[in-house]
């Protein structure tokens, strides 16, 4: 059985003709374009700690088939705003499991995407906690209620926004949470 034991964030934007090969360079820019990625939902394992790119990066091979929450978007419109994140919520109790979400936009900015991001994942671990939410409440609310309840230690998020180029080649934007053992 595979449960993570590691996790890092990475984040990439690539430009060219072709929009497969956008993506590909946004993957390259992140560092990880030289594995086999398999996207998964959006669970944060108990005791999963978050470690830095350079660190995770050097614990795998080329090839190496890869486990990752990924979020991308990719536009060729001249001029378009567009942006990928993922959020983090890290429960206070390790016991428990955390969440991880992914968040693809246009129009939005690199705070905004990301927390939107950071708070679809701090609603889902709250949430899955027990504690009350209300969507309509602002995220200052929202952040004192949880951290009055002492359940949510952390939350945090990684984002990559671009403007599409003004010669109309795809752009690509990626983020990711990667696993590992």
């Amino acid at each position: 059985m595979f449960v993570p034991q590691k996790m890092f964030l990475v984040k990439g934007v690539g430009t060219h003709q072709a929009k497969l090969n956008s993506f590909e360079l946004a993957l390259r820019k992140a560092g990880i374009a030289q594995f086999n990625l398999v996207r998964v939902s959006s669970i944060l394992p108990p005791h999963c700690r978050m470690i830095s790119s350079g660190v995770g990066l050097q614990e795998l091979s080329p090839g190496q088939i890869v486990f990752c929450v990924l979020s991308d978007n990719a536009t060729n419109e001249p001029g378009r705003l567009i942006a990928a994140s993922v959020g983090v919520a890290i429960p206070r109790d390790r016991e428990h499991y955390g969440y991880l979400s992914e968040h693809h936009s246009f129009g939005e900015t690199d705070s905004k995407a990301g927390e939107y991001a950071e708070d679809m994942a701090a609603e889902m671990l709250a949430t899955s906690l027990g504690l009350e939410f209300d969507s309509q409440s602002n995220w200052d609310e929202k952040e004192e209620l949880w951290s009055i309840s002492g359940l949510i230690v952390r939350t945090r998020h990684v984002t990559q926004s671009a403007v599409g180029d003004r010669n109309g080649l795809w752009k690509t934007v990626i983020t990711g949470a990667v696993l590992l053992p």
